[in-house]
């Protein structure tokens, strides 16, 4: 009696030890699997790339932006415009992994099911078609004149991204990149960072167009205000750029000069929740879907009082946004208050034939069609008549706000927003001077206006 006793309790071990590693497999396949079969460290990707070639990455006219070169005893990962797509396209180590567009879409470049481990030829991975041009990624990395920053340019329409550069940054090659890699890990100026998407900065007075919209819903057109040049909350003055009052000006004259006495007093009167909501509505304190990863640009105020709704009214206090971010924002205003989904990849396709292409996605309508109409006539003067005089370009109207952050630890960053043409907008750009000094009109102004210029073929 007592063995069969024992039988049976080694029986019960056994069964629930093997309910127990039955329950974990099943969990594994249904919500690990594919987190680990993508982790760029795990070496079954690599054994699996001994039976396919890569496929490649083309910018939108077809030239080839990465590939692999197969020799007689060795197998590289190619990038022939070197580090101008590091903060696209990323990297492709052994050592060190996958990152960006690379292990983004891992799986599509070594061909998803579509490899035959069984079968002797070597299987062709499927290739990425992005939405970049690459004539106009090269003009915009030589504006930026390695500066540490960002700049996006999208259509935005659609939400194609037609250049991104992020400064400063890497040579992709395999081999340097080994070679570097401690040298390139403990730089304090983070070339691994790709700041526009990652890059979270307070954005300045740009963000005064998201205030502007808030004004514009809640009646305040034409309202006057006395600018006597600062504006005090709690134990802080905020001072205009040059502490220069400029008396007796409308919301609109204010906007145009970029005066943030007004723009204070505008985000204190309109109060906490409706500068967060409108804030929300944009797409601060939601993460944006992109194609790479990003930072969720973000209000931080546990609790916001109608002071912190000052500092957040002029870009600043504890409002931190990526230069995406800010590229979508102008981009709903020129898109009749529609914000779309930014992409870098158009399309998958396999010997020239298209597996899966991406479709222009609307992420929302964070203002009506007649307040962006509002915003754009407010952005048209700025360049024509105010701050942002040096992206204006000849013949053709651009709409577009300058920004000058102040940054605690450091210089202040320099920021542009603006898109064209006004009147049928085909380019979004936004810039961003890390700790560049200057203000936002004279040093971000003319690089946007010079990379809109050169899109439109001026």
């Amino acid at each position: 009696m007592n063995v069969n006793k024992k039988i049976i309790r080694v029986l019960i071990v056994i069964s629930t030890l093997f309910l127990a590693l039955l329950s974990y497999l099943m969990f594994f396949n249904l919500f690990q699997a594919e987190t680990v079969s993508t982790n760029p460290y795990n070496r079954r990707q690599w054994d699996e790339e001994r039976y396919v070639t890569r496929g490649k990455i083309y910018d939108r006219t077809g030239k080839i932006l990465a590939e692999t070169i197969e020799g007689k005893d060795s197998v590289k990962r190619v990038y022939p415009e070197g580090r101008l797509y590091s903060h696209v396209i990323g990297y492709c180590s052994q050592v060190y992994g996958k990152s960006l567009l690379e292990r983004q879409y891992d799986s599509e470049l070594l061909g998803k099911g579509d490899i035959d481990l069984f079968q002797g030829d070597k299987k062709q991975g499927f290739d990425l078609n992005l939405t970049i041009d690459n004539n106009l990624q090269k003009y915009a990395y030589g504006q930026m004149n390695g500066k540490k920053g960002a700049l996006v340019a999208m259509n935005p329409k659609t939400g194609e991204v037609l250049a991104m550069i992020s400064l400063p940054d890497f040579e992709p090659d395999a081999e340097a990149l080994e070679k570097n890699w401690n040298g390139i890990v403990e730089d304090e100026s983070s070339p691994l960072l790709t700041r526009a998407s990652q890059g979270l900065y307070p954005p300045g007075s740009t963000y005064k167009i998201v205030t502007a919209a808030a004004s514009f819903e809640n009646g305040l057109q034409g309202t006057n205000f006395e600018d006597t040049g600062s504006f005090k909350v709690g134990s802080l003055e905020v001072e205009n750029y040059n502490k220069k009052a400029h008396g007796t000006i409308t919301v609109e004259d204010a906007f145009r000069v970029s005066s943030n006495q007004v723009f204070c007093q505008l985000g204190f009167d309109l109060g906490s929740e409706i500068i967060l909501g409108i804030s929300e509505r944009f797409g601060i304190n939601s993460a944006l879907e992109f194609d790479i990863p990003t930072a969720k640009s973000k209000i931080e105020y546990k609790k916001m009082s109608n002071s912190d709704s000052a500092l957040v009214a002029i870009g600043q206090g504890q409002l931190l946004a990526t230069p995406l971010q800010m590229v979508s924002v102008c981009s709903s205003v020129a898109n009749n208050g529609r914000m779309v989904k930014p992409y870098l990849v158009s399309s998958v396709s396999k010997n020239n034939v298209i597996l899966s292409e991406t479709r222009t996605k609307t992420l929302g309508q964070p203002i009506s069609a007649d307040c962006a109409q509002y915003l754009e006539n407010l952005m048209i003067d700025v360049v024509e008549n105010g701050t942002g005089s040096r992206a204006r370009i000849s013949g053709v109207k651009v709409a577009g706000k300058t920004g000058t952050a102040e940054n605690e630890s450091d210089k202040d960053h320099a920021w542009f927003v603006g898109y064209a043409p006004a009147d049928n907008p085909q380019i979004a750009v936004a810039v961003v001077l890390e700790n560049d000094g200057g203000s936002g009109g004279d040093t971000a102004a003319p690089i946007a206006g010079n990379v809109i210029r050169k899109y439109l073929g001026m």
